[in-house]
């Protein structure tokens, strides 16, 4: 199983450490202040994720980024090449109290995020669905609640796929990430928010 560490300690980034926990998946969660700020939430999530530094989660197989969007060049600055490692683009172009979206200069949030994490293989992923239901049970409404992705790399693709999978999920895999990204993002996509089941 390859390793996981993740990048931000809001409300996403917890929910993934959560789901993470859930099935058993050890990971490394990382935050701005430091991994001693981080004994609450830990509490709260369970048994298998562990605080460490941005170098230690940045430094795991797969690498989840879940940080406000205005905090993104400082949270990514200075980390070394990502050298083909997978790096899930969990973010969306919004940030409170106005939720008021950025200016991408008509590209779309992954294509910019995939510049601050060179050499890694992007895939967009776990940004649609709400905190409260991308931590809870996926199998809460009787089959298998969707989680989407894309990205420009099959084999990334693939294991993100298989991780979403073993999570609970149903994986759903929307092509490019030019092209799937701007299904997801929020705001703009027709995808963000809705929590669609798999019934089989």
């Amino acid at each position: 199983m390859s390793s996981i560490g993740i990048i931000g300690a809001g409300n996403i980034g917890r929910a993934i450490a959560t789901a993470l926990a859930r099935a058993g998946i050890p990971a490394t969660i990382a935050n701005s202040r430091g991994p001693e700020s981080l004994a609450d939430i830990l509490a709260a999530i369970g048994p298998g994720i562990a605080a460490g530094t941005r170098e230690e989660a940045a430094a795991k197989n797969i690498v989840f980024v879940a940080v406000n969007w205005s905090k993104l060049p400082a949270a990514l600055a200075g980390l070394p090449d990502f050298v083909g490692r997978i790096v899930v683009d969990a973010n969306n172009p919004i940030e409170g109290p106005l939720f008021e979206p950025f200016d991408l200069g008509g590209r779309t949030s992954s294509e910019l995020f995939a510049a601050m994490v060179p050499g890694a293989r992007v895939v967009k992923a776990f940004n649609h669905l709400q905190p409260h239901l991308l931590a809870g049970d996926p199998s809460s409404e009787g089959g298998r609640r969707l989680l989407f992705q894309a990205g420009d790399d099959g084999a990334a693709k693939a294991e993100i796929g298989a991780l979403i999978e073993r999570l609970g999920f149903a994986a759903v895999d929307l092509g490019s990430l030019a092209a799937g990204g701007k299904l997801t993002q929020f705001p703009g996509g027709p995808l963000p928010a809705l929590n669609l089941v798999w019934f089989s």
